[in-house]
């Protein structure tokens, strides 16, 4: 589904265990294919880095239950700096629409120095909006949430399939590509998140082998997860 020319996805969140991951992981080999960015058999890493404005909105807003929500992160991959990603993402009941820009690593240098002024010069309606925020809203970076992500695909309904391992925190530092950061497990050790993401419907398959399981719907944010840890960690530092 489209509005205003924005795809509007379906995106559920499970909290799941090693052994469910096991049972899951085998039966989805068979039905999906490896997304084509994996370079290990155990995914790729991803960071992210999380804006929240001066009332900590975006942490509320999920926390109060708010139907309609918005994030801003600045995404890398591998830690490597060739792909870096700004990206707003908005969720109205179980659907999301995602926006996203590419960001150089000098661009990126500059908001972690509050030199925000390219922002507005750029010819790219979310560079201006993360402008309007900072400015209006004194929108600023929170957090790194990062993870290893293992990721298959189904392309009858565009069926994204997606295991989050090892989430954590930074305690420290909000330079995603500083070897110095200080990170935090955000989850216990044996719980991974699992995400089912679709466009307008999903295959019979698929939703049968996610019903056969043991599992039940969360509304995880792995922001608010995170941004929690951080605050606790540093409170009883």
């Amino acid at each position: 589904m489209k509005v205003k020319n924005q795809t509007l996805r379906h995106e559920f969140k499970y909290y799941i265990t090693e052994k469910t991951y096991q049972i899951l992981r085998q039966r989805i080999m068979v039905l999906a294919h490896r997304d084509e960015n994996s370079r290990r058999e155990e995914g790729y890493v991803i960071s992210s880095l999380y804006f929240d404005d001066y009332r900590n909105s975006a942490l509320y807003d999920k926390q109060d239950g708010d139907r309609f929500r918005k994030k801003f992160r600045i995404r890398v991959y591998e830690h490597e700096s060739k792909l870096i990603k700004l990206e707003s993402k908005a969720k109205l009941d179980s659907w999301t629409a995602k926006e996203s820009t590419t960001l150089t690593l000098d661009e990126y240098r500059k908001i972690l120095d509050e030199d925000y002024e390219f922002l507005i010069l750029k010819e790219d309606p979310l560079c201006k909006e993360l402008y309007t925020l900072i400015r209006t809203k004194l929108l600023r970076p929170k957090v790194i949430v990062e993870y290893e992500r293992e990721a298959y695909v189904v392309n009858e309904g565009n069926v994204r399939l997606t295991f989050d391992k090892s989430l954590r925190s930074s305690i420290i530092g909000f330079d995603i590509f500083d070897p110095d950061v200080v990170y935090s497990a955000a989850l216990p050790q044996e719980l991974l998140v699992f995400e089912v993401k679709y466009d307008d419907y999903i295959p019979k398959h698929i939703k049968a082998l996610i019903n056969g399981q043991a599992m039940q719907r969360y509304a995880v944010s792995k922001y608010v997860i995170c941004k929690k840890r951080r605050e606790r960690v540093i409170q009883y530092d």
